[in-house]
């Protein structure tokens, strides 16, 4: 007699087609209707699916629009570029193209307002989006390490607490270049702002069409 095969009592799984139309869905009512007069239900009119799909997902519209600016950021990654300058320059440079966009823009700005009231809404940006894109600054300290470019760090505790305040001072750098400033973060600011991080506040400005480093 054969044995029968187990059902799966999991429930449906989850359809990564509907989270997509989801998020961008949020993403396009951010920028047409404002942190404010976005609901749930309109999102779920601009996705096609029904709100009980919605709310299966995601609790409230905090959660939601953090999800939906976050998957913007995951766009980032670390080019290899050759040497530790050109691959800040190149992820710099993917990032302030993100911020240039309206539904990055007025997501992310949207989320931090609101988190100032809201401590929940703080974690789940620190863990959302923050903790997330903390991988680039690892991936090209390793990159520069094996280059022979940093020296090995062999204390796990100052390694993460460097790599914090690296990611404090570029994401700070370049919001408030694009977002407060409102100035754009092309070519010429990168190579200015790397020359900073990299060299420090004495290092002097590279001649016009001379050699950098």
């Amino acid at each position: 007699m054969q044995s029968r095969i187990p059902v799966s009592r999991a429930g449906r799984p989850r359809s990564a087609a509907a989270d997509a139309a989801i998020l961008a869905a949020t993403r396009e009512a951010l920028v047409e209707l404002g942190w404010s007069k976005l609901t749930l239900s309109d999102v779920a009119l601009r996705a096609g699916v029904a709100k009980t799909t919605l709310y299966r997902r995601w609790a409230g519209k905090n959660e939601l629009v953090v999800d939906a600016v976050a998957e913007l950021f995951d766009e980032l990654w670390l080019p290899d570029r050759g040497s530790l300058a050109a691959d800040i320059e190149g992820v710099v440079l993917q990032f302030a193209a993100i911020l240039a966009r309206a539904e990055a823009r007025n997501g992310l700005m949207a989320v931090v307002a609101e988190s100032t009231r809201d401590e929940a809404l703080r974690e789940r940006i620190r863990c959302s989006i923050v903790a997330r894109q903390k991988r680039l600054v690892l991936e090209g300290r390793a990159r520069a390490q094996a280059r022979g470019e940093l020296p090995a760090e062999p204390d796990a505790e100052v390694a993460a607490r460097t790599a914090d305040l690296i990611f404090d001072v570029v994401a700070g750098a370049v919001v408030h270049r694009t977002l407060v400033s409102a100035e754009p973060a092309d070519e010429e600011w990168v190579r200015g702002f790397t020359r900073v991080l990299l060299l420090g506040l004495a290092s002097r400005p590279a001649e016009p069409g001379g050699e950098r480093g």
